[in-house]
């Protein structure tokens, strides 16, 4: 997999498991589990991080002495205006120029508001930040994301944290079929079936944190999620047979079968 990269606003990723560092049960499973993963993007809300001293705060303490890419989110913003205001924040503290927009309107379902998300990407990416938006699958605006600035597209395979896994597949392949920037799952999906559905659907890597940290044995699920981002991207790269109505023997059948005089 070494071999096949991602590129996301000049970073080249050898990895393409993005992965969250909240809700895990203590520090040392979450440091475990993103060992397991191989990940070296990682995601946290920016209302989590003391901005006045992010060198000290917790959260970041603990990834002290090794090379990630950080990926903070704008959790809690609804509007593009608080979403911009805390992105500057965040860049300003030295946390980098990665923002991931997060802006929701609708505390019970969480889903993105298209607008406000659309209106805050255009605005960052001219101000130089390398803007990864948490969408909807809708490919006209992920495509609308994608002229806005952004480096990579977003969208959820379901609502944050339901474990629905990809609820609209064809949505989802429109999107990889019409982008010309990196397309992220991001939200929705529970097990590493649902990451090989969304790796085989010709994505390019995956988002999550609530279907590691709150497994069982969030470790070993770390693990298992990384193996099925790697086989499904392969799946895809190979290219799976044409689905066909009636069987054909792999054998060559035929060739036994004698022709009558």
């Amino acid at each position: 997999m070494h071999q096949d990269p991602l590129l996301i606003g000049g970073t080249e990723l050898a990895s393409r498991f993005f992965l969250g560092t909240g809700r895990y049960p203590n520090p040392f499973v979450q440091n475990a589990a993103i060992e397991k993963s191989g990940a070296q993007v990682l995601t946290f809300a920016i209302r989590r991080i003391n901005l006045d001293a992010p060198g000290d705060d917790a959260i970041l303490q603990h990834f002290e002495g090794k090379s990630f890419t950080y990926l903070p989110n704008t959790s809690g913003a609804r509007t593009a205006d608080e979403a911009v205001r805390i992105a500057r924040l965040a860049r300003a503290s030295g946390i980098g120029n990665w923002i991931k927009v997060e802006i929701s309107a609708n505390e019970k379902t969480l889903l993105p508001d298209p607008i406000e998300t659309l209106k805050a990407t255009e605005i960052l990416a001219a101000e130089g930040f390398v803007v990864l938006p948490y969408t909807s699958d809708d490919p006209i605006l992920c495509k609308h994301l994608e002229e806005a600035g952004a480096a990579a597209v977003m969208p959820g395979g379901a609502p944050i944290g339901t474990g629905l896994g990809i609820l609209n597949p064809y949505n989802i392949g429109l999107i990889v079929e019409e982008s010309g920037v990196p397309v992220i799952v991001d939200a929705g999906l529970g097990s590493a079936q649902d990451v090989v559905q969304a790796m085989e659907l010709g994505v390019d890597g995956i988002l999550m944190n609530t279907p590691v940290a709150k497994a069982k044995d969030p470790v070993r699920m770390a693990l298992a999620m990384k193996l099925a981002i790697e086989a499904g991207r392969l799946s895809y790269l190979a290219g799976r047979i044409p689905k066909k109505r009636y069987a054909s023997a792999s054998s060559g059948l035929e060739q036994f079968i004698s022709t009558p005089n």
